[in-house]
């Protein structure tokens, strides 16, 4: 997630504006900064995804926001760019509370989701960010991730 200024967006633009016409300030917006789609997943044979604590080495695991979002490519090229036209197949890695994957399905957003409170700290207040339980990837040896499966932050 970027940082955001949420102030001088159309209120409520997302019930509203299709996905596929908002803008990007809008697209960004709908991001909740929790940080979860920045862990790091297992996926077994059945297709079922596993969250661990091991975080993308550009997590800030304070602020749950990537130190590098522009340039994060350079940095991890697997990072996924969820767009309008990626969500549907990207649909099965997105956590639970994820407003792309709520308004997607045609769910309303939480009342800690920051475009709702107006304030980015109630998704940390909340506690389904994962600020404070995370661990950086380059601690953690690929095959330990699952010593680190950890239940996603409702």
């Amino acid at each position: 997630m970027s940082d955001i200024d949420r102030k001088h967006l159309t209120p409520r633009f997302w019930e509203t504006t299709p996905m596929a016409n908002m803008t990007r300030r809008e697209w960004e917006a709908l991001c909740d900064g929790c940080g979860k789609c920045c862990l790091n997943k297992l996926e077994d044979e059945e297709g079922t995804v596993a969250l661990t604590r091991v975080a993308c080495r550009l997590l800030d695991g304070d602020t749950c926001l990537c130190t590098n979002y522009r340039d994060r490519h350079q940095y991890v090229p697997e990072c996924i760019v969820l767009t309008p036209e990626t969500i549907e197949k990207n649909m099965y890695w997105l956590p639970q509370t994820c407003a792309y994957r709520l308004i997607y399905q045609g769910r309303p957003l939480y009342d800690w989701h920051p475009l709702i409170s107006g304030d980015p700290m109630s998704v940390h207040r909340a506690g389904v960010s994962v600020r404070g339980m995370t661990v950086p990837e380059f601690e953690v040896d690929e095959d330990d991730w699952e010593d680190h499966i950890i239940e996603e932050p409702l």
